[in-house]
């Protein structure tokens, strides 16, 4: 087998999956944040707590209800955004018309509280979920040995993230949507219930992010602190993207990903900053993101 200025392939392309693995995850999460910030204006910064609350529940409902990792993709997101849209009914609703920063403040405030209760409750070691017993095993490539498991985490990701784009860019529905984030007087004029539809949209964002947590879950360890280690790191995916880009969300996600897998065969060192270097330098040369559109 080749080498590349002395890499082997294996650590190569493992390096290039685990960079996969995380871009699906990035691209996933901040697919989210873009939406609710890109039609409902509001920096969301308890997604983190809301992908971590996707695990959680994902895990309770095994352990005491026996729903398996399947029903647990499907019930989960739901759940978890019909909390979000309770959230946005009390709270986020009446900040619409005030500085982002309001918003800020209040979904910080709420990962806090989120976060504290389920580490009071579970405490921060870490539960483990069993990988569903279709997707156990590997596939030989060859170069490598690709774990079924992570090979269904990118196709799951890669298929919601662009259906999601397609919804939202390319359908009556998301015309709406974009419309009544523009004027939404007009919109509701036309017989549409705008206040319904921004709440639906807050809930599907969260709902996404509980999507992610339930596939983390079998890779990493449930525990309280999964979605703080992760929402710094996406909230720089989104500026590099561009705020409030759907498209720019996902590709930056998944590109991401992969630079940090090379950067870590490369330069190691470097894994777990270069991220934030790349943000520093997109602000530089286009402060609007890579997919942003200047005001």
């Amino acid at each position: 087998m080749f080498e590349l200025l002395g890499i082997p392939p294996q650590a190569l392309f493992g390096q290039l999956l685990l960079g996969l693995i995380n871009g699906s995850f990035y691209a996933l999460l901040s697919l989210g944040l873009a939406v609710i910030f890109g039609l409902l204006n509001i920096i969301n910064f308890s997604h983190g707590a809301q992908y971590m609350m996707g695990a959680f529940v994902a895990w309770m409902l095994m352990t005491y209800a026996g729903i398996n990792y399947w029903w647990a993709l499907l019930l989960v997101p739901i759940i978890v955004g019909a909390s979000g849209v309770v959230i946005e009914r009390l709270m986020i609703s009446r900040l619409y018309h005030l500085d982002h920063l309001y918003g800020l403040l209040l979904t910080f405030g709420l990962a806090l509280i989120i976060q504290g209760l389920f580490r009071n409750r579970f405490g921060v070691s870490g539960l483990p979920y069993a990988i569903p017993a279709e997707l156990t095993g590997a596939q030989n490539l060859g170069f490598m040995f690709l774990p079924n498991y992570r090979g269904w985490v990118v196709v799951a990701s890669v298929v919601v993230c662009f259906g999601t784009w397609f919804a939202i860019e390319r359908t009556r529905l998301g015309a709406c949507l974009r419309a009544a984030t523009e004027n939404p007087t007009l919109v509701g004029a036309f017989g549409i219930n705008v206040p319904r539809m921004i709440t639906l949209t807050y809930g599907f964002g969260v709902g996404l992010a509980a999507f992610a947590g339930v596939l983390a879950a079998p890779i990493y360890s449930v525990n309280p602190n999964m979605g703080a280690d992760l929402i710094i790191v996406v909230f720089a995916v989104v500026v590099i993207g561009g705020m409030g880009s759907i498209l720019g969300a996902i590709v930056t996600g998944f590109g991401l990903g992969i630079v940090e897998g090379l950067t870590k065969v490369f330069y190691p060192e470097g894994s777990a900053v270069v991220i934030f270097v790349i943000m520093a330098l997109v602000l530089l040369v286009k402060p609007a993101g890579l997919f942003g559109r200047t005001a």
